[in-house]
Order: C-alpha cells, then sequence, then structure tokens
C-alpha cells in the first residue's frame, strides 16, 4: 500500500499529518497504530478534535468504515473520546511518564587468569552423550501427565532412584515417601527455614547450631529468615557438637559431616553419635549437607549421619559439584513428620524442578551412568590434588594443605597475620581464589587461623601447572 499523506482542517481548525506505511493488519490497523503514535508522542494534544470520518476517509483514499472502526478502537482504549454532538477527540490523559531506565548493572569484573575458587566443579566433564541418552529415554518412556502440572514432592521416578542409590552409596535409609525434590541446597534451606513465602512460611524455628566455618550465603539465607545462628568450634574431629547442650532453646545444628566445609575431614564418629544423641534427647534435628559426599580419596565415602537416625536427621542433598550447578536439582531426605508440613510450604503444584530434568537424572541413575561418572571425576579430581600437593611440596615446603581427603579444595595454612597479603598476591598474579577467613561465623570466638582456600577441579588441564605456578608465587615465603 503506497503512503498517504493527510492535512486536513476541515471544521477542526488544525491540520493533521498522518502516515500509513506498509504494515501488518491492513489500512484500519495501520491508521489505529498512526494515530495512537501521534497521540502518545504528543503530535495529537488531549481535547484536540480529530476529523469526522467521511472527511479523513477522502483524505486517506479509504472506506469510511475504515477510519470508523479505527477511531472506535481507539476509545475502547481510552485515546480517543466520542460524544454525540462533539465529535472524536483526544482523550484528557495525564502525561505518561518518562520511560525509567533500569539501572545498568556493575560491570562484569574481568576474568580471571587463572580460577582456583572453592565449589566449582569441571564444567568440562559434563557427561553430555550419556546424559542426551538418557533424556531421549526418560522423554520416550514418560507418562503423559508427567507433563502436566508438576507434584511438589518431585517425579515418583526420581524419587524411587534416589531411594536404591543413596541408599546404597551414602548409607541412607529411606523410602520414596519421604524424599522431597528441591532445585538444591538452598531451596531446601528455605522451605525448611523461611524464605520462600516469608519468614513466617518455614517449617521449623531457630535458633540453629551451625560450623564455625560455611558459607556465607547460607547463614544470610537463615538471618533473612529470621534464624539466629550459633556457632560451633571446628577442630581437627570436626564440629564440637559437645558443646550443643549448653545453648539454651536450640533446635537444630547443621552439619557438614562427610567434608567439613572448608577446612576439610570428616565428623569424628564419636561426635557423630553425639549430635543425633543431642537431637534425641532435645526433640531437635540434625541438618546434614552432604555437598561433596561422593568425592573420598583415601577410602570409602564416609556414609551419611541420617543412617543412624532418620527420624532425627535432615539429610540434604544436590548435584551442584557431582554434575553440574546448572541443572537446579535436589533433594531432602526427611523424617516423617515433616514430610507434610515442607510440602505444604512448596505448594500445590512443582514451581523449581524440571519434571523432564527429574525423568532423566532417574534414568541416568538406574542405568548406572551416575556411578561411572562419578568414579571418572573422582579420579579426575584426586590427580588434580595430587599434582596441588607435588608443587606445594616442591615449591613451598613451608605451606601445610589440609582437607585433602576428600572434595574439590583444599586449604593451605598460611603463617599468622599473612591472609590478607598472599590474597593480594594472588590477585596481582591473575588467580581467583577465597581466604579463610570469608568463610568464618561472625559470633565464631577463640583464634582465627589465617589460609587459602584452593578449588582445583575448574582450570582446564593445560593450564592448571600455570595455576599452580602463580600460586606459589602468591604465597608468603618461609619465616
Amino acid at each position: 500500500m503506497p503512503e498517504s499523506w493527510v492535512n486536513s482542517a476541515e471544521r477542526i481548525g488544525v491540520d493533521l499529518h498522518v502516515n500509513l506505511p506498509e504494515g501488518k493488519g491492513g489500512r484500519q490497523a495501520a491508521l489505529t497504530r498512526a494515530l495512537r503514535d501521534a497521540v502518545r508522542d504528543g503530535r495529537l494534544a488531549p481535547g484536540t478534535r480529530l476529523p469526522p470520518y467521511r472527511s479523513l476517509a477522502a483524505d486517506l483514499a479509504v472506506a469510511r468504515n475504515t477510519v470508523a472502526s479505527a477511531y472506535a478502537e481507539l476509545v475502547a482504549e481510552g485515546w480517543l473520546t466520542a460524544r454525540q454532538g462533539s465529535g472524536t477527540r483526544v482523550a484528557d490523559r495525564a502525561a505518561p511518564p518518562r520511560p525509567v531506565s533500569v539501572p545498568q548493572r556493575t560491570a562484569t569484573p574481568p576474568r580471571p587468569v587463572h580460577d582456583l575458587r572453592q565449589g566449582v566443579p569441571d564444567a568440562t566433564s559434563f557427561p553430555r552423550t550419556a546424559w542426551l541418552a538418557a533424556s531421549r529415554r526418560a522423554l520416550t518412556a514418560a507418562p503423559h501427565e508427567a507433563f502436566g502440572p508438576g507434584d511438589p514432592q518431585g517425579r515418583v521416578e526420581l524419587r524411587r532412584a534416589l531411594t536404591e542409590y543413596l541408599s546404597r552409596a551414602r548409607g541412607v535409609r529411606t523410602t520414596p515417601d519421604r524424599i522431597v525434590i528441591c532445585s538444591g541446597f538452598a531451596h531446601g534451606l528455605r522451605l525448611l527455614y523461611g524464605g520462600v513465602g516469608g519468614p513466617s512460611r518455614g517449617v521449623l524455628r531457630g535458633p540453629l547450631a551451625v560450623e564455625a566455618y560455611g558459607l556465607p550465603f547460607h547463614r544470610d539465607l537463615l538471618h533473612e529468615a529470621g534464624v539466629r545462628t550459633v556457632p560451633l568450634e571446628i577442630d581437627e574431629a570436626g564440629a564440637d557438637v559437645g558443646a550443643l547442650g549448653a545453648v539454651r532453646g536450640l533446635r537444630g545444628v547443621l552439619l557438614t559431616p562427610a567434608h567439613q566445609f572448608p577446612t576439610g575431614g570428616p565428623l569424628h564418629p564419636e561426635r557423630r553419635t553425639q549430635a543425633v544423641d543431642w537431637a534425641r534427647a532435645h526433640d531437635g534435628l540434625v541438618l546434614e549437607d552432604d555437598y561433596d559426599g561422593e568425592f573420598r580419596y583415601d577410602r570409602e565415602p564416609v556414609g551419611a549421619v541420617q543412617g543412624l537416625d532418620p527420624e532425627r536427621v535432615v539429610y540434604l542433598g544436590s548435584l551442584s559439584k557431582s554434575l553440574s550447578p546448572a541443572l537446579r536439582l535436589g533433594w531432602m531426605v526427611l523424617p516423617a513428620h515433616l514430610v507434610g508440613p515442607v510440602l505444604a510450604v512448596k505448594g500445590e503444584r512443582e514451581a523449581w524442578a524440571s519434571a523432564p530434568d527429574q525423568l532423566t537424572l532417574a534414568d541416568f541413575l538406574e542405568s548406572g551412568h551416575y556411578d561411572r561418572h562419578v568414579r571418572r571425576t573422582r579420579q579426575r579430581y584426586r590427580s588434580r590434588r595430587d599434582q596441588l600437593l607435588s608443587v606445594l611440596a616442591a615449591h613451598a615446603p613451608h605451606i601445610r594443605a589440609t582437607g585433602i581427603a576428600a572434595g574439590l579444595h583444599a586449604v593451605l595454612r598460611l603463617p599468622p597475620g599473612t591472609e590478607p597479603d598472599a590474597l593480594r598476591a594472588a590477585a596481582h598474579q591473575g588467580l581467583a581464589l577465597d581466604g579463610l577467613a570469608r568463610f568464618r561465623h561472625p559470633g565464631a570466638a577463640g583464634p582465627a587461623p589465617d589460609g587459602l582456600v584452593v578449588g582445583y577441579a575448574t582450570p582446564a588441564d593445560h593450564a592448571y601447572g600455570s595455576a599452580l605456578a602463580a600460586l606459589c608465587r602468591a604465597l608468603p615465603p618461609p619465616r
């Protein structure tokens, strides 16, 4: 349709300039858009009387009904008003607010030359081919109802597969009806203590004992939910759970018993029993964060504390370390009396965990691919750990590495007062890593040792040697 230009002053006293370009929807849609734009950007001021249908139709060489329909649509939308005897006018509207620009996000800092941050698995080792095959099998076999509204407890296929796997590999005692699927540890913590629908929506109440070292993110999450956290000191045997009885009103304790985060080392067997005995005696709960329990290098992985008393331990796990944090899949194994309350908080429909991903993981577990993947990555991470220890022995023998029996990171113990300088030197070398002080609870008492938390899973094979050389250059010299 050729462009039409109109200058009509008939009975309105103003010129009207309308541009009808080619476009979707025909002439009526084009005219409606043109008039709407003219009002929106102020070319047609409030109160301006528009030409009668017949005049504008003649000027534009369109049917009268086309103009009438465009006017009627704009009247219905509130852009125009039409009163008998007054004609069609631009509606009196408050001036639209000027568009508010979205604040620019803080610029992403430049990528480090070498990434030695803790908690990040090797993204290149994700088993894409095996996962794709599992997805195809799972989707082919899935019932039609799997693609409807999701069950907040999670797909039964996955809960059955997890029951078998967790029993066999982690010593967890459960049944499918005690498992609730979530999108990771933090999501599980929010369901238990609040933060999904506000502080009042949590199932449990504080105060909650936590290890003196842990992820600040988890402490912040609990604080926002109104939960007071009480730090337990850490020594060579793990968290000092013997101090639980001295904390008045304590309702629970959060532990990383398989591999204390980030200092390393399992919770001593006697302390595992102590924690469960405390929960029984005080009507409390033990929350077990099994964040990397599969990755132990000196012997078979330590079994879950949950196996000692399934009614007093909430077991939480996820795929964040073993497969990928991008999958956003985790699980809670709950005491029987908590299943209903947790599902009530979660809601009537699954809002976080994808049903196809759950079905794929169920197949991945049942087919044995998950076990094979864990074995491969365990060997890879152990080799990385051994290389780190070898380089330290050769170039920094005065630095002691701890927490090396398991996991994806090690803690390098530094001379007192040297941690800040070591972090600055690491940044100068292009290294991204964390200091031990970052993970210490602000209320923890006693001495705060200096150290670096070094993750060894992320760098590419060809760059790992250079990363370790840069790390050695950042370490303080012997005293």
